[in-house]
């Protein structure tokens, strides 16, 4: 076996991709380890389960591999002779054996250390013993706690050595200096493709870096996620973050009378109501690009591009003052399924992306209902479908189940007409009650439509309304369908986006108008309709349907119910490093302690005359609240604490 490595160690190229081999084995070797010492905190793995696991793992492997060893791999795709040299590999394996030494440190180091975190290790952990005076005791005690997996260390370690030597030599390929040079400056470009395809987890250019949460995508329970990763990734992932701190603003007394996130519905009120729910997030609707919401724009002149949803408006309950909770289509989506705005950091990009959450699909699933989400787009783009499949969503659909490449807009995914249909045809084979959502993928750069429509939608001041004006088309023919189906009278419609796009006029440019989108609520049959123009946010929707519905079972989100509104409801952004709260008819900005700017958006719509410490007591009461929400949103990040245990008596309010 080993004369046989030798002999394909010969070859430079090959001789690297099987010592990066080497060390995912071993990487699977850690994984294993990882399980097998900590078996009594994942109790619910099967076989078929744990070979997913291994599977998904090399993923993020590879990914951490690639990541630790660019150096190794660039000293050795170097288009010069001397890289063969006795002396140069020495010194290059010297490199190799420390990096990948150290990262075998790391996985068999978290191994003991998972217990205590219940997470896998990240960047944060030197900040945490920064300021530790005892760090050479604490590590000789750690040493001789767990003398065992310093063994396994020091055996896979050696393995590692003696198997790269067993590698062999590589020889030069090419005796003529022509052929030589020609061919290893052409395996540059091919090794940097392959290498930037496995450090982010794939070729498509709509599917993003991989990162934390994309390991829900291989099990059921989020616990799990941390044997499909591994350490060095979570390490290099985890980098830039901001880690949380918890705060102690007031006492929780106090706390729990300003700001809540953790519900109690009235169990004793009317039955629950088991209607579909069906969410429809549009990809960069701003509110402005809708002539429903903005009656008074260009003096009372404004259309929009929206002439659908204008129309359905008037059957609708209609937000006229809502907001996005971030800028990014990753941020809306936990906002709007799990009432989790991301603060700092997108929540799937954060140290606690795993946390267990609340959401439409686990908390609608075990009242019996089907839950599914749509997404036109390549199967893993933007890491919906680990993020869904962690929410409790069961049924995914994007491109792949889609199977029919001749609607590929050839950038993002399926047009949204064709892909809405699809939708529809899907919902009407599905068991009610169902909750279904879907995310359209047209109204995005580079605002293409299909030929067939070219001409036929306004072109508008920006190149997105162009977009805009398809997909309402494409809704239209959506509820055109539906309308038909049997469940349709039986279903509750919530419309919003994912987030807020570029802006033509001044007050959809300030830090208000950056994340006003619109929500409506359209229920056939009839029972909700008007305009209500309290300031909201997508966080607010999991717990307006909620409540709707009369669901009774305590639950947890950091969003409030948007119908039974109450004075003290606020709207919260992250924004250029400032808390931004919105409450009644005032915007404020704070950065961890102070205020630093406050306006009255009713009277100064473009945000130009700060009144902060006026003496006006609108700020005490914001920054009160912004405190309360700072406090409780650190605490239970930190505290892994975004569920209610049913048979806990956690202290709740009715929302």
């Amino acid at each position: 076996m080993f004369k046989g490595l030798r002999g394909l160690g010969q070859n430079i190229y090959i001789s690297l991709l099987l010592k990066l081999l080497l060390v995912a084995a071993l990487y699977t070797v850690c994984r294993i380890a990882y399980y097998l010492f900590n078996t009594s905190l994942f109790p619910a793995i099967d076989a078929g389960a744990f070979l997913l696991i291994l599977a998904g793992g090399l993923k993020f492997d590879i990914s951490a591999i690639l990541y630790t060893n660019s150096l190794y791999i660039a000293s050795q795709i170097i288009p010069f002779k001397f890289r063969h040299h006795p002396l140069y590999q020495k010194i290059t394996a010297g490199i190799f054996y420390v990096v990948n030494g150290l990262a075998l440190v790391a996985n068999i180091a978290d191994i003991a250390y998972y217990p205590f975190t219940l997470k896998r290790t990240t960047f944060t952990v030197f900040s945490q013993f920064s300021g530790e005076q005892n760090r050479l005791r604490l590590l000789s005690r750690f040493l001789f706690d767990y003398w065992y997996l310093l063994l396994l260390l020091v055996v896979l370690v050696m393995a590692m050595v003696w198997l790269y030597k067993r590698i062999g030599k590589h020889k030069v390929t090419f005796r003529n200096p022509v052929a030589y040079y020609l061919s290893s400056l052409l395996m540059i470009p091919v090794v940097a493709g392959l290498f930037i395809a496995g450090a982010r987890g794939g070729f498509r250019h709509s599917t993003r870096p991989i990162t934390l949460s994309n390991a829900g995508e291989y099990v059921e329970n989020p616990a799990e996620q941390n044997i499909v990763l591994n350490t060095p990734f979570a390490l290099l992932r985890t980098i830039k973050t901001k880690s949380l701190k918890k705060e102690q603003f007031f006492s929780q007394q106090q706390l729990d009378s300003l700001y809540n996130p953790l519900k109690a519905p009235d169990s004793s009120a009317a039955p629950f109501i088991k209607k579909n729910v069906v969410v429809i997030l549009l990809e960069s609707f701003s509110r402005e690009y809708l002539g429903g919401f903005n009656r008074d724009l260009e003096g009372g002149k404004y259309k929009g591009y929206t002439p659908f949803l204008d129309s359905l408006m008037e059957r609708s309950l209609v937000f006229t003052n809502a907001y996005a909770n971030g800028r990014k289509s990753i941020e809306g989506l936990p906002s709007v399924l799990a009432s989790i705005p991301g603060i700092q950091e997108p929540f799937v990009l954060s140290d606690y992306s795993y946390n267990r959450i609340n959401s439409f699909g686990n908390l609608l699933s075990a009242e019996g209902y089907h839950t599914s989400f749509f997404h036109g787009a390549p199967n893993g783009s933007m890491g919906f479908s680990s993020f869904v499949k962690m929410a409790g969503i069961k049924n995914y659909y994007g491109m792949t189940e889609y199977d029919n490449d001749d609607d590929f807009d050839g950038m993002w995914g399926i047009w949204d007409e064709p892909f809405m249909q699809f939708w529809a045809q899907n919902l009407n084979r599905f068991k009610q009650p169902f909750f279904s959502a879907l995310f359209s993928v047209s109204s995005h750069h580079p605002f293409k439509i299909p030929e067939k429509y070219e001409g036929r939608f306004p072109e508008g001041t920006l190149p997105v309304h162009r977009g805009v004006g398809y997909t309402d088309f494409s809704l239209k023919q959506f509820f055109k369908t539906a309308s038909r189906m049997p469940w349709y009278r039986n279903t509750l419609f919530v419309i919003t986006a994912d987030h807020s796009s570029v802006a033509w006029h001044e007050e959809y440019k300030t830090s208000l108008g950056a994340y006003a989108v619109p929500i409506m609520i359209y229920d056939p049959s009839g029972d909700l309709k008007g305009r209500n123009d309290q300031p909201v946010q997508q966080a607010d929707i999991l717990p307006t349907v909620l409540n709707y519905l009369h669901y009774k079972k305590p639950y947890f989100a950091f969003g409030n119910d948007m119908i039974r509104y109450s004075d003290d409801h606020p709207v919260i952004h992250f924004t250029d490093g400032l808390y931004q709260i919105i409450m009644g008819d005032f915007v404020l900005m704070f950065d961890g302690e102070k205020s630093v700017e406050m306006y009255n958006y009713r009277s100064d719509r473009l945000l130009s005359r700060n009144i902060i410490n006026t003496g006006d007591p609108m700020q005490n009461k914001l920054e009160m609240h912004v405190k309360a929400f700072i406090q409780q949103y650190n605490a239970h990040m930190i505290d892994n604490t975004l569920t209610v245990n049913h048979n806990s008596s956690l202290k709740i309010h009715n929302p």
